[in-house]
């Protein structure tokens, strides 16, 4: 139904003012970023960022695992400004087994953070609790092996409290403010209704809905996919 909704070709007839981007004599791919923008805003939708098990890591952690001196290496943006995934990956280790090849995220944190779906946490034999991201002290452990060393952190591993950034103008006008809580919907024959989703709000973030991989399987969810918000 969402994806039906968004028709690009019927919301330009529309709402399209042909005189102002006349005008400003904008490229095309930026008017159809516009366009998009608009429909989302019409209809209050999200697009979908799933998040596969990552780590987060400090700079003085990652330099006992990758070596002194050593820095991340870009592989590809994400859709949230400066951050980015790197071509460097960790095992996880801990009491009943490991996790191999999981992908560290830049820039470099304050603190260590690992993010993992719950599933993982039975592969290690660690018990993980639902967390907003930053909040980790009282937060399980685990040893984290790069090439050049390994280190256990005490704390910071979490699963993610599922999450929206949202831009500040946005939340402005559609009346949002930074830690409210809403739900929302899914389509198609695995429909849900995600309850307790988090408004993260700020002037450096895109529009996206944060979901772990778990969340968005059992829904039949993927990367882009729009969700309606239900306050």
């Amino acid at each position: 139904m969402v994806k039906e909704e968004l028709d690009k070709e019927q919301f330009y007839k529309e709402s399209f003012d042909k005189e102002k981007f006349n005008k400003e004599k904008i490229g095309k791919e930026q008017l159809y970023g516009v366009i998009q923008d608009e429909i989302i805003k019409k209809l209050g939708v999200v697009p979908v960022g799933v998040s596969n098990r990552h780590v987060h890591l400090s700079q003085s952690d990652f330099e006992v695992l990758f070596g002194k001196g050593k820095s991340l290496t870009f592989m590809k943006a994400l859709k949230q400004p400066g951050q980015y995934a790197s071509q460097e990956t960790v095992v996880l280790k801990g009491p009943k087994g490991e996790l191999r090849n999981v992908r560290i995220l830049g820039p470099f944190r304050r603190e260590t953070q690992v993010e993992l779906s719950i599933a993982d946490s039975f592969v290690l034999g660690i018990k993980i609790e639902v967390r907003e991201s930053g909040k980790i002290e009282g937060s399980a452990g685990v040893s984290i092996i790069g090439p050049c060393g390994e280190t256990t952190i005490d704390k910071g591993v979490i699963a993610a409290f599922r999450h929206i950034h949202m831009p500040q103008a946005y939340a402005d006008q559609q009346n949002y403010v930074d830690g409210q809580i809403v739900h929302v919907a899914s389509e198609g024959i695995r429909s849900m209704l995600f309850k307790n989703v988090m408004v993260r709000v700020s002037d450096q973030y895109e529009l996206e809905l944060h979901l772990d991989v778990e969340e968005a399987n059992a829904a039949g969810i993927k990367n882009g996919d729009y969700l309606k918000i239900i306050r």
